[in-house]
């Protein structure tokens, strides 16, 4: 593998002139928030796998906030370098940082949002939600006698977490495979790159000849396909590749 500074420049290089720059984040990019990963040394799966409880938060989940890694991707949105941002975090942090709800397709749905199954309207959950008196109210849960409803139609309201077996919501599922297929440059940050079908999305890149960089910690199925490949830490990573980015605008 070449040195850490030339990666930093091949990877900066092909951001600063990138036409359609797709991001995809997982698990990897909020560890640096507190939040455990899953299949990290210490990941949620790699302890269940092991017979063992999952690791604890390092912050409570409510003092959690977006670190560097987070920040970076924001400034590329207000670059307007980056096009869309697939994520498959349900943790909020990439909205808690600025991120535009329309140019975000959150994979796995948002921890802090409500959705009326009959309408589609969204809600924040904070401000219409108990989980100590309504559980967590995904799609599997049983209705509970009493518990809220929509305001706009009286539909169910359910949780947009998309867990196991669930459905992909459809709009997310289509911009993530359109932006995929017409990016010529998709930066993975975080993920592992192995669960479905979200992982398909850098394949549709790949399709249309763009160019893949990859940073994660731990190796992944397509680390053979990367232009350019981090095992080091995302956050660090990606504020050199924005310093570097930042200095190519300049010229």
């Amino acid at each position: 593998m070449k040195g850490l500074n030339e990666r930093i420049k091949e990877a900066a290089e092909l951001i600063a002139n990138s036409d359609h720059l797709v991001i995809f984040t997982g698990a990897g990019i909020s560890t640096e928030s507190g939040i455990p990963d899953y299949r990290g040394p210490n990941g949620v799966w790699t302890r269940r796998d092991k017979g063992l409880p999952p690791p604890k938060p390092k912050v409570p989940w409510k003092q959690r906030k977006p670190n560097q890694g987070h920040i970076v991707i924001k400034k590329l949105q207000d670059m307007g370098l980056m096009k869309f941002l697939i994520s498959q975090n349900v943790d909020n942090l990439h909205l808690m940082s600025g991120i535009k709800e329309d140019l975000i397709g959150e994979f796995h749905g948002n921890s802090e949002l409500m959705r009326c199954m009959e309408c589609g309207t969204t809600y924040q959950k904070s401000e219409i939600w108990d989980d100590n008196k309504w559980g967590p109210g995904y799609l599997t849960s049983k209705v509970r006698k009493g518990q809220p409803s929509c305001p706009e139609c009286d539909g169910r309201l359910v949780s947009t977490v998309v867990n196991f077996g669930d459905p992909i919501p459809d709009g997310v599922m289509e911009n993530s495979v359109k932006h995929s297929q017409k990016c010529d440059v998709f930066l993975v940050v975080g993920s592992s790159l192995s669960v479905t079908p979200a992982s398909y999305m850098p394949k549709y890149a790949l399709k249309n000849n763009a160019d893949l960089i990859i940073i994660n910690k731990q190796p992944t199925p397509m680390d053979n396909k990367a232009s350019v490949l981090f095992h080091e830490s995302a956050g660090d990573v990606l504020v050199k590749i924005l310093d570097k980015v930042e200095e190519i605008n300049k010229q």
